[in-house]
């Protein structure tokens, strides 16, 4: 396999997870008599420009289809986010009612209700056609395809050029990096602002996010990294900043490289300076994460199975992605958590991929009462705890394993 930035080949591992489903496959009572596709999920790092990528094995319309089931609404915090942002970029970047703003990968309207709210035009482009739906019963102007540089010049061809695009925890989800980025450049106006969030490889490595890890994210992402992709492509970084939302988090400020005026800020630096003590620019910053990844899996297992000999009932909350990865990476099945809970009625009924645990409504956390509820979606385990604290009431404990087993 060759890089998919600069054609490299690849000859460095970083972590080998064996073999999944694709984590948002969840199946019905129908698929469950049937079986089952799963593929490596191996994870390479490029000795050239260290753009650490998933090898190739599931195709881009495999992972996202018309039954795509992630809906951003569904998390408070996540929506709390939203609105923040929009707030403080209408205000920095001085959006008005003759701005346009546009986000990629729009989800079901959960951030583009706030531009909207303050009177600030937007359309979303959403290739996935349940989330789409509902973005549009938010009376949200949505385009229905999949973005790159092909769209990206369409759209500006009948005069939709965005005076700020939004991009958040997409930019891993291309299998064409170059091309995706590119569409920012055919779509921004001359002075226009593009911003991208997305996980932290820093993080990642440094607390043992290896759940993080699915099929559906082709790249793993450092600044380091992604400014060279954004340099191939006529962008240039000029602000960056750090979050807290999914574990650790960059928002990286972008404008295009020969129109752009905005002046670098010294923070780049300091994110660069961070990435390079952690050796991000060597083969070896790479080296060791596949024996803190098992040494985890095995602790969890440990957990799970002590808990089932002394007669502990375990049930597990927020049927994520993440959590697939982990359930899959240690072979965990229903012999040891009964059942997810999700707060997502698309998820409900169905079972999760690959180990095959019914997905429940809450009710069904109040009728069985279990002693333990691990948290899968250990980024969200503060809201959650929060949401579910009647639990105490039955002596119910929470639980999250990344990145290491912690009761309380």
């Amino acid at each position: 396999m060759k890089c998919r930035h600069c054609a490299t080949a690849l000859e460095n591992r970083f972590v080998d997870l064996g073999s999944a489903p694709p984590s948002n496959a969840y199946l019905t009572k129908k698929t469950l008599k049937e079986p089952e596709r799963w593929f490596p999920l191996n994870v390479l790092v490029c000795h050239k420009c260290f753009l650490v990528q998933t090898e190739d094995f599931a195709s881009f319309d495999e992972l996202f289809d018309g039954d795509y089931a992630y809906f951003s609404s569904y998390s408070t915090s996540w929506l709390e986010h939203a609105e923040r942002y929009a707030g403080v970029m209408a205000e920095r970047f001085e959006l008005t009612r003759q701005s346009m703003v546009v986000e990629i990968a729009a989800n079901d309207g959960y951030l583009l209700q706030y531009v909207q709210a303050r009177g600030i035009p937007c359309y979303g482009i959403e290739p996935t056609a349940n989330t789409a739906r509902a973005a549009r019963e938010k009376s949200i102007e949505i385009v229905e395809e999949f973005f790159g540089e092909a769209l990206g010049k369409k759209l500006a061809g009948e005069g939709k050029f965005a005076d700020l695009t939004v991009a958040n925890n997409v930019l891993a989800h291309v299998p064409d990096i170059n091309d995706f980025v590119a569409g920012f450049r055919a779509l921004l106006k001359p002075q226009g602002i593009a911003t991208f969030e997305f996980p932290h490889l820093a993080e990642l490595i440094l607390h043992n996010q290896f759940d993080t890890i699915y099929h559906e994210h082709f790249s793993y992402l450092s600044l380091g990294a992604v400014m060279r992709v954004f340099g191939k492509n006529g962008l240039e970084v000029f602000d960056v900043e750090k979050l807290p939302t999914h574990g650790g988090s960059l928002r990286v400020f972008a404008q295009l490289a020969d129109t752009g005026v905005r002046e670098k800020n010294g923070r780049i630096d300091e994110v660069l300076g961070e990435e390079r003590e952690m050796s991000l620019d060597l083969i070896d910053g790479y080296r060791g994460f596949q024996a803190r990844t098992e040494k985890t899996k095995d602790e969890f297992l440990r957990f799970l199975i002590d808990q089932r000999a002394e007669g502990r009932t375990v049930a597990a909350y927020g049927a994520a992605a993440k959590g697939n990865t982990f359930l899959n990476f240690a072979g965990i099945r229903p012999d040891l958590i009964s059942f997810v809970v999700d707060r997502n009625p698309e998820k409900q009924g169905k079972f999760m991929p690959g180990s095959r645990i019914p997905i429940v409504s809450e009710d069904r956390l109040r009728a069985d009462k279990p002693d333990i509820i691990v948290i899968l979606p250990w980024n969200l385990a503060d809201e959650i705890s929060e949401q579910l604290a009647y639990a105490r009431s039955w002596g119910a404990k929470f639980v999250r394993a990344i990145p290491e087993v912690r009761v309380w």
